[in-house]
């Protein structure tokens, strides 16, 4: 009898007891590719870049109280794949929101499904204007540059330096534009063919291909024919390859060549293939946080770069993170630590509309992220509504292996190498 009543005390005891309190999360689903061709051009960096974002606020007791419970996707490099991801994720995951997506191709379509459904997309890495112009989105935010700013950025570049590095004038400069032709290429191209012509050079060729292609051999030719002193190019890596190559067995001569992001910006690929080749190539891009100067920065935003190479390195040894890296952290950590933080204060949770008001109200002035620029979003109403206004790109050129920043001139770290220097393989 006594102890029945003891087991029987015990009992209610326990179930007097109420259990620990589970830490409420916040469920966040990741799309990025790991497989095909876009994980070689950047994508494979930019999940590796978030992936260590997310750790650390994890590590420091997650976002006002939220642990972060990340559900990582692949989209295998192919457009309809990441659109079902993006449904499954919602629908079988129930995540709360979406972030990533490395492709203009997989985000333009994307933007506009998932905004129907009022659920929120915070876009990590595509650049193409046309994710957003014109298309009044409620739900979808960008902390990133947009294609129109890359294609503008490389002319005025090349504006600049006509005189002082070249020796003619603008007018006089001759210049090709190839690329992929998806959204990110066709983007990135119609800016610099507008910004190109508005400084008066002369534009002897543009022409997309397929990002696919096995023979660019056609395209050599024709720049071959036309000669231009510069050549802007867009491309993910195995198109980029194929066409340096292609190009140096038919002996193709530039001044200077100039890519936009993406397979530019993996120049230990590039090297790895084309070795001194591709040095004084450069690219246009978000900045590698490691390049800017800490004093163009505000309080504490350097010391988050720092803390990004070390858990670079960790996983992949020494070395410096490519852009794409310092993309993936630095936008997720935008979003933990302005937006998600307002949302769950101010606006009362994790839902899309707290996350859309919340995403409205920030204000980080330039400096203030770990790239250098601000963030503050285009309202509704306006063409770009979602497009941070306050993204810009750098330019970086390529010097055995390390990146210097050689635009805009107020961020400079180095003077550019222009033209190419006598005995360059590339060289006029």
């Amino acid at each position: 009898m006594k102890l029945r009543h003891v087991v029987a005390a015990g009992m209610a005891l326990a179930f007097a007891c109420p259990a620990p309190a589970q830490q409420k999360e916040i469920k966040i689903g990741f799309i990025y590719d790991v497989t095909g061709p876009f994980a070689g051009g950047g994508s494979e960096p930019a999940q590796l870049g978030t992936k260590a974002a997310v750790d650390l606020f994890n590590e420091k007791g997650g976002v006002e109280g939220y642990r972060i419970n990340a559900v990582f996707a692949d989209a295998q490099s192919k457009v309809d794949i990441a659109i079902n991801e993006m449904t499954r994720l919602i629908d079988q995951e129930k995540v709360d929101l979406i972030m990533g997506v490395y492709s203009s191709a997989q985000c333009v379509p994307m933007v506009q499904q998932i905004d129907a459904r009022k659920k929120f997309l915070w876009v990590n890495v595509c650049i193409a204007t046309a994710v957003f112009k014109d298309r009044q989105l409620s739900y979808v935010f960008r902390p990133q540059a947009h294609s129109d700013q890359f294609g503008a950025w490389s002319c005025d570049y090349i504006n600049h330096y006509a005189k002082s590095k070249f020796g003619v004038e603008a007018k006089q400069l001759k210049v090709a534009i190839i690329h992929e032709d998806g959204p990110y290429g066709v983007g990135v191209a119609a800016g610099n063919e507008s910004q190109c012509k508005k400084h008066g050079m002369q534009i002897v060729l543009k022409e997309g291909y397929s990002g696919t292609a096995r023979d660019l051999s056609s395209l050599v030719t024709k720049l071959k024919r036309e000669q231009p002193d510069v050549l802007l190019h867009t491309g993910y890596n195995p198109d980029i390859t194929l066409f340096l190559r292609q190009a140096k067995e038919q002996g193709l001569k530039f001044k200077a060549v100039i890519g936009h992001g993406a397979g530019h910006s993996q120049i230990d690929r590039l090297r790895a293939t084309f070795g001194e080749d591709v040095n004084y190539l450069h690219s246009v891009e978000s900045a590698a946080s490691q390049l800017l100067d800490p004093k163009t920065l505000k309080p504490g935003v350097w010391a988050m770069t720092q803390e990004m190479i070390k858990r670079y390195q960790a996983i992949k040894g020494p070395g410096e993170p490519s852009p794409h890296v310092s993309i993936g952290f630095n936008n997720t950590w935008i979003l933990l630590n302005d937006v998600l933080p307002r949302a769950i204060r101010k606006y009362g949770g994790i839902d899309s509309e707290a996350l859309r008001k919340a995403a409205l109200d920030t204000d980080i002035p330039v400096g203030g992220t770990m790239q250098g620029y601000g963030v503050k979003f285009y309202p509704p109403g306006n063409p770009l509504a979602g497009q941070n206004e306050r993204a810009f790109p750098v330019i970086t050129q390529y010097v055995n292996g390390r990146a210097r920043i050689v635009w805009p001139k107020e961020m400079q770290t180095t003077d550019p190498v222009l033209p190419f220097p006598k005995g360059h393989t590339f060289a006029q």
